[in-house]
């Protein structure tokens, strides 16, 4: 079916009405994500108007993150926001607080998931997935997040990895293998809320190190590890989870000279790696002490339960899948096998690079609603770190926030121990477009501005 828009009476000009009935088509449900629109030519001729007109149009419609146009193929719908909002987003009109990855149309995941599917059924037939595997995955796909791993880690061997279900049960294991209930693991002093669900549930006590804009500060570090004796030091350093610090070679340095000479293990967090390839690993540096932990959750899609773990050694591996085994007993193998083939196909290469490509589009649509304001973010990452005026405690703006429709984090759930800064998290990836992104922002810049006057704009 042909794309025609009914363009209504109202004020405001003719270029602009076009761009809102494409919005409200794609709201309604009438416009699918992946759809060709008309040339500009053609909807021109259709409607009677000017080809100039249609061009405005269509670029209204692209700077709202609507449709996306590509040399040699025609413009299309990139999301749809009717069947991204689903019957399980609550009260929140527009949910910013889960971390997720976007779905760009380029990245194809729908398409891919069905297609690998299908190659694995004609290679190998889906029996072979249904049955009980070893814990950690089977030789292919050791050898498949081994070479994953190469180009960041160019050591990582398939001996000493594993294949687990997401990187939340990989916490769980490395937390019960390396410490005992009563004993301590450091962080950094705003970390990941999972990582503070695993310790509790361990009953091992964080303890939260002081960081500047370069991460963990090696002085606090030093301290910090001579008056408490800890069994690890777990890290994210590389798109930090809150604050988006990347840690610079220099400072990880510092930090492997500090662990080296107390042989203090690491447990690195590498979920956005992907998205920042150019970062330098832990494992890299200091492979004898590192547990790397590298998730498809943040690059590709959190719902694939796929994480690989590369062990000091292939015996701490090789406990570590017995461990494995014992909680988990093993990763879903069709879950597993998908991801391994993406990865020796390119699939996953690909996804990734669409996927980086829409955060940075939407870090630039964020950096242009919140221009004059102070916040951290990094080029390609999927959450902003945004300081609050001091009249705005985070548990309130976030009250205020979500009074407004607009789900987000505020920084109490990072802190490790009582004095959480002044600041919330606002995971840009989650928006179900770019569209809906720049609403979202939009609200809370508002929020931001005005409290009081906030609930005018929605």
């Amino acid at each position: 079916m042909v794309w025609t828009p009914t363009i209504s009476d109202g004020e405001g000009p003719l270029y602009r009405r076009i761009a809102d009935a494409l919005a409200g088509d794609i709201a309604e449900g009438r416009l699918r994500r992946g759809q060709q629109l008309p040339t500009h030519r053609a909807l021109a001729q259709t409607l009677g108007i000017d080809l100039s007109t249609v061009t405005h149009a269509y670029r209204e419609a692209r700077a709202r993150g609507l449709i996306d146009a590509h040399v040699g193929r025609g413009t299309f719908v990139v999301e749809t926001l009717a069947q991204a909002r689903g019957p399980d987003r609550g009260w929140a009109q527009f949910d910013l607080s889960m971390n997720l990855p976007p779905q760009p149309l380029d990245a194809d995941l729908e398409g891919r998931i069905a297609h690998g599917i299908v190659a694995l059924t004609r290679e190998q037939g889906l029996s072979g997935y249904l049955n009980y595997r070893e814990p950690g995955g089977v030789a292919a796909e050791r050898e498949a997040a081994a070479a994953w791993l190469k180009q960041r880690i160019p050591q990582a061997d398939a001996a000493r990895l594993l294949v687990c279900p997401g990187t939340q049960s990989v916490l769980s294991l490395l937390v019960s293998t390396l410490a005992s209930p009563g004993d301590t693991i450091l962080t950094e002093a705003l970390t990941y809320p999972g990582m503070k669900a695993v310790a509790q549930r361990a009953q091992v006590k964080l303890v939260g190190v002081s960081t500047d804009a370069s991460g963990i500060l090696p002085d606090a570090l030093r301290e910090a590890v001579r008056r408490y004796r800890p069994k690890a030091l777990y890290l994210i350093p590389t798109q930090h989870n809150p604050t988006t610090v990347t840690m610079p070679p220099v400072r990880r340095r510092q930090v492997v000279e500090i662990l080296r000479a107390r042989g203090l293990a690491l447990v690195e967090d590498d979920a956005y790696g992907a998205l920042e390839p150019e970062a330098l690993c832990f494992a890299r540096l200091m492979p004898e002490l590192t547990w790397h932990a590298a998730s498809v959750s943040k690059c590709m899609a959190p719902g694939l339960r796929v994480s690989f773990v590369l062990a000091p050694s292939a015996v701490l591996a090789a406990q570590l899948a017995e461990a494995l085994r014992a909680m988990v007993q093993m990763s879903a193998p069709l879950m597993a096998g998908l991801v391994a083939r993406w990865i020796s196909d390119g699939s996953a290469a690909a996804i990734v690079a669409a996927i980086r490509a829409e955060a940075g589009a939407r870090q630039k649509l964020a950096a242009k609603l919140l221009a004059g304001r102070s916040y951290a973010a990094q080029p390609h990452s999927h959450h902003l770190w945004l300081p609050l005026p001091a009249r705005a405690a985070p548990a309130e703006f976030v009250a205020q926030a979500r009074q407004r429709g607009v789900a987000i984090v505020g920084s109490d759930a990072f802190a490790v121990g009582l004095d959480a800064p002044n600041a919330v998290r606002v995971a840009l990836g989650a928006a179900a477009s770019r569209a809906e992104l720049v609403a979202a922002l939009k609200v809370l810049v508002a929020v931001l501005d005005s409290p009081a006057r906030a609930a005018a704009i929605v």
